[in-house]
């Protein structure tokens, strides 16, 4: 039997296509099933709307008909495609890359992918690895290790390996409000002006501006990201003293995470980012409540 699906959208999800289709970005197969529904929507035959989407009518069947039987995300998404699992596991990976980053063997003027290969043998479980299966993966996070513009890592040791996968652990689990998992870091930043105040534009006169910038100093920015849940905070200080530090670990314990039993900090290795800071800036007592909270750089 022929099966026939009819497409009849609600008001909400016909605008989320127009809106879809208008925009123009995201997955080319997804505005082309965006325009196979709104046109079937309109009463246009399956081979018309073949013709002006350029595919196929079976493409345009599929998506009918998985609108009709799973409702319109499905219709826009798409199925898993078959084929092999993953050569390299989420942590193998953080591994290759870190190893791409790193200072190639004695002798070697830059890591070539055989070289790759056979590092991540020496470091994983596999028995072998192709040189296509580095290329691949590091074609992913956009690694050319034969060019050079500063360095990443300088060394790739057991030590380094151990703290990569406790902090890549420690993102993988689940949310804990009681135990939440904090990424903290800090960047300066030029702080630039106008040379000349702008004037505001009035009848018959346009707006006037100078192109000119003045430098007024710089500041410091400190950035706190939730691993877990869509929260994050900004602060900005004159500079990025230990005391600093030590005021944004007491926000993060006393405003931010208040009913949390531990919060677990990831950090780079900075000297002021140690418990020392704490116990230099507050009471022993108050540097002690806050020392509590799990501190740990990669």
């Amino acid at each position: 039997m022929n099966i026939r699906y009819r497409i009849t959208l609600t008001s909400e999800e016909r605008e989320q296509l127009r809106g879809l289709v208008q925009v123009g970005k995201g997955p080319v197969r997804r505005l082309k099933r965006a325009q196979i529904l709104l046109a079937a929507a309109s009463g246009s035959g399956d081979a018309a709307i073949a013709a002006n989407v350029s595919v196929g009518t079976s493409t345009v069947y599929r998506t009918k008909r998985r609108f009709v039987d799973e409702g319109l995300e499905a219709a826009l998404s798409e199925d898993p495609r078959p084929g092999a699992e993953r050569k390299l596991a989420a942590k193998e990976e953080a591994l290759l890359i870190a190893t791409a980053c790193s200072t190639p063997p004695a002798g070697r003027a830059r890591w070539t992918l055989s070289l790759l290969a056979d590092a991540m043998v020496r470091l994983t479980k596999h028995s072998s690895l192709s040189s296509e299966t580095i290329r691949r993966r590091l074609a992913e996070n956009e690694l050319k290790p034969w060019q050079k513009k500063m360095w990443c890592i300088p060394r790739v040791d057991a030590e380094f390996v151990a703290r990569m996968e406790d902090v890549l652990e420690r993102y993988a689990e689940a949310a804990d409000e009681s135990r939440p998992v904090i990424c903290f870091d800090e960047t300066p930043r030029q702080l630039i002006g106008e040379s000349r105040v702008p004037v505001a534009p009035k009848p018959g006169r346009r707006a006037r501006f100078d192109y000119e910038y003045v430098r007024n100093g710089t500041a410091n920015v400190f950035m706190f990201v939730d691993a877990h849940r869509p929260w994050r905070h900004a602060k900005v200080t004159d500079r990025r003293a230990s005391g600093d530090f030590a005021e944004c670990m007491r926000d993060l314990v006393d405003h931010h995470y208040p009913k949390s039993e531990l919060i677990r900090v990831v950090m780079d290795n900075l000297s002021t980012h140690t418990p020392a800071a704490l116990y230099e800036t507050f009471e022993p007592a108050e540097a002690r409540r806050m020392s509590c909270a799990e501190i740990r750089g990669p």
